[in-house]
């Protein structure tokens, strides 16, 4: 039986943040359904956010609740403070994200606070977890901007490490390790993740990698080399950061799906599945960016899936 690798699709929150369409509540939930359908066992499937700031969530509550209603796969949304948490938490998610950046200029443009102000609600938002949920929701400390920021320039490293130690001393359940503008390469990826898998302590960590400079693909193979076993993807390369102008998004789902069962790991997904799902989404989303090679070039018809 071969090693698991998973795949967490980010495309309904990720890929939909900057995007010009407003989906439907529907839409949102069909994408979820397929996506689970096709054998992802983990999908971020919104944010909550005001309305006012990203319009696409203003149907949070409703996404989360239909998705934790399908069973099957585990529901997360990303949270910026415990307002967001709090509303996650009563929409019945599985998982809370966090999120901080290890940029201080990042973490003020993003969310318009210091990291410092970040970590005390995130205290608060466990806190609340353990009153309200304890033991049914697992909370993961998402890390922005660890390679790198387009505001503040390079990042050092030791300011990724501390704000991934705080999140664990904090209670944090799995660390998410995020390249939020696309700017590591291997080599960086390789060293930082082997020093977050040991900060973590034997909770997951997930990395966040976006193909901004075409590198993503490569940093997954360095991940998996210092022990990652979980990676954000969106569906159709969908997504990216509203303050990395020029940014293109996520990794893509299908190119992910199929690097790691060609690596030999075993991640359960039905790539021609995700592929058939794309080509629908294209159709809700006229004049998006849609990128990835498995779909314009398919999958061999000879590759042999990793047995899991």
């Amino acid at each position: 039986m071969a090693e698991r690798a998973e795949i967490r699709e980010v495309g309904p929150r990720d890929g939909l943040q900057l995007v010009s369409t407003i989906l439907s509540t529907e839409r949102k939930l069909e994408w979820c359904a397929r996506t689970a359908a096709a054998g992802v066992r983990r999908i971020e499937v919104t944010s909550f956010v005001p309305p006012s700031v990203v319009p696409q969530f203003a149907d949070a509550a409703e996404v989360a609740r239909g998705a934790v209603a399908m069973g099957g796969f585990d529901v997360a949304a990303l949270v910026p403070n415990l307002r967001g948490a709090e509303n996650a938490l009563a929409a019945g998610v599985h998982t809370v994200n966090f999120v901080t950046s290890a940029s201080e200029a990042h973490n003020l443009a993003n969310v318009r606070r210091t990291r410092e102000q970040s970590l005390a609600d995130f205290a608060r938002i466990v806190a609340h977890r353990d009153a309200v949920a304890p033991g049914r929701v697992r909370i993961g400390g998402c890390v922005a901007t660890t390679f790198g920021c387009s505001i503040a320039g390079a990042v050092p490293e030791g300011d990724a490490y501390a704000l991934a130690e705080a999140y664990i001393a904090a209670g944090a359940d799995e660390l998410v390790v995020a390249d939020t503008v696309g700017v590591a390469t291997p080599a960086q990826v390789r060293r930082i993740a082997r020093r977050m898998v040991a900060i973590a302590g034997g909770r997951p960590v997930i990395c966040h990698f976006h193909d901004t400079r075409g590198l993503g693909l490569a940093n997954v193979v360095a991940a998996l080399d210092a022990g990652v076993r979980i990676f954000d993807a969106a569906l159709a390369g969908l997504g990216g950061c509203p303050f990395a102008p020029g940014a293109s998004g996520n990794i893509d789902t299908e190119d992910t799906a199929f690097l790691l069962e060609a690596e030999g790991f075993a991640t359960g997904i039905d790539i021609e599945a995700l592929i058939a799902l794309r080509r629908e989404v294209e159709g809700w989303l006229p004049g998006e960016r849609f990128a990835g090679a498995i779909a314009r070039a398919g999958v061999p018809s000879w590759f042999q899936r990793a047995a899991g």
